[in-house]
């Protein structure tokens, strides 16, 4: 129902200019390279800071679980904190709170603390996705949000470009340059973002408010089969990529004999496949529907075995390396679609089930591990085709939400959600 609290439109909710929305974009864009930066830095500085505290590898690795788990959390706490007080202080908020986050570490002197440190930053990165999806789905129209999603998804992956090319220029002299660098320019550019988000405009947040645990709309008996779907595409996705990414450098070096030298610059290849296939598979959703991508995951799956099977050439590992990597980066267009299934009122919610399958990459390494030791590495990762196989069948079973894609009618709302609302894409079939 409508919160009765709800104030009148005002000024502030007339049409964004067109020079306001390329600002306000032009932010996230700033935003999206800081959080790549801040999210990225627990393992450019994992070994200085295992070498500052004595850290074991155990330790040190776990650093990463702490933030993943704090990122999770975040996800689906923040997504439904923006959904239901408003998108644009909520992303202030979080800004500040992940720039915060890298600047406490400049203060971390022992494991535990680390561990905290990690968390909180896991925590404010994780809202990130589920919030900022939110915002330029409002800002831009349907058929240029696949566009959005791939330039924002070049701006992470220049980050951390930046942030290798910086720890080869200061990590020499001081480490923690890289946490003032990483850490100071969030603070202003929450200040920049309330400043250009008007208060109470349909960027900020919808007419309807979302109930007080907008989560719960997610599970409706009339939407929950297609949430636990979703939930499980995205766990099959970060599985796959664990499975296969997270076992290529100690497959090269331990079973194909490469240096680690040579296995880095394998690895660099399937990375600027993952950039330039950002922008292609942006335009791709844009121009022939959010489910033709599911293609890219096929093709994935299909790379991954070839790679797994071939003769050891570098020529070969890189042609395959790349198209893997362009492949992978299909799931660019999933924010806006995630978004796009749901009200307008959940859609920050309902672009954080994409960290919910998080859950099932925590036990990746696990199950990975053990198949590696009962039937090879090779075996344990060639399971990365079947994750990518099945994430994209269940993708296939999915509608589709561009409008000049669809032509059944339009599906009714939820009786849980506002009856008297009517999503965008629907009205205008």
């Amino acid at each position: 129902m409508i919160d009765r609290d709800e104030p009148a439109p005002t000024a502030a909710a007339a049409p964004l200019t067109r020079a306001r929305r390329r600002a306000i974009f032009a932010a996230l864009m700033i935003g999206e390279f800081l959080y790549g930066w801040a999210w990225n830095s627990v393992d450019v500085l994992r070994p200085f800071q295992r070498s500052a505290l004595g850290l074991t590898l155990v330790q040190a690795g776990s650093t990463y679980s702490a933030q993943g788990a704090g990122a999770l959390i975040g996800a689906v706490l923040i997504g439904q904190l923006a959904d239901r007080f408003g998108r644009r202080r909520i992303l202030a908020t979080i800004i500040t709170g992940y720039g915060v986050s890298l600047l406490a570490g400049l203060l971390v002197a022992s494991y535990p603390q680390l561990l905290v440190q990690r968390f909180a930053l896991g925590l404010f990165t994780g809202g990130i996705f589920p919030v900022g999806v939110s915002i330029y789905v409002n800002l831009f129209e349907e058929r240029l949000r696949g566009r959005v999603a791939g330039t924002l998804n070049a701006c992470f992956s220049f980050s951390i470009v930046a942030l290798g090319l910086a720890l080869g220029a200061l990590g020499g002299h001081d480490w923690h340059l890289l946490l003032w660098l990483g850490g100071v320019p969030p603070l202003v550019l929450a200040v920049v973002m309330l400043v250009l988000i008007p208060a109470g405009s349909s960027v900020d947040r919808h007419a309807v408010r979302a109930a007080k645990l907008p989560v719960r709309e997610l599970f409706h008996p009339t939407v929950r089969r297609q949430t636990l779907l979703l939930a499980t595409m995205t766990g099959l996705n970060f599985f796959g990529y664990q499975a296969y990414s997270g076992w290529l450098t100690t497959y090269l070096t331990d079973t194909r004999g490469l240096s680690a030298a040579v296995a880095g610059n394998l690895v660099a290849w399937q990375f600027a496949g993952n950039i330039a296939g950002g922008f292609a598979w942006g335009w791709a959703a844009d121009r022939f529907g959010r489910r033709f991508n599911a293609t890219g995951f096929l093709i994935a799956s299909v790379a991954i075995l070839v790679y797994l099977a071939m003769p050891t050439s570098l020529l070969l590992f890189r042609i395959v390396g790349l198209i893997y990597g362009a492949m992978l980066c299909s799931s660019v267009i999933w924010g806006p679609w995630l978004a796009e299934l749901y009200p307008p009122h959940l859609r920050s919610t309902a672009a954080s089930i994409f960290n919910w399958g998080r859950i099932i990459s925590f036990f990746a390494p696990l199950i990975t591990g053990f198949l590696a030791d009962r039937y090879g590495l090779t075996a344990a990762m060639a399971s990365a085709a079947a994750a990518f196989g099945a994430a994209a069948l269940i993708w296939l079973s999915q509608r589709e939400t561009l409008p000049s894609r669809i032509a059944a009618p339009p599906i009714a709302v939820p009786p849980a959600i506002d009856p008297s609302f009517v999503p965008a894409e629907a009205a205008r079939r």
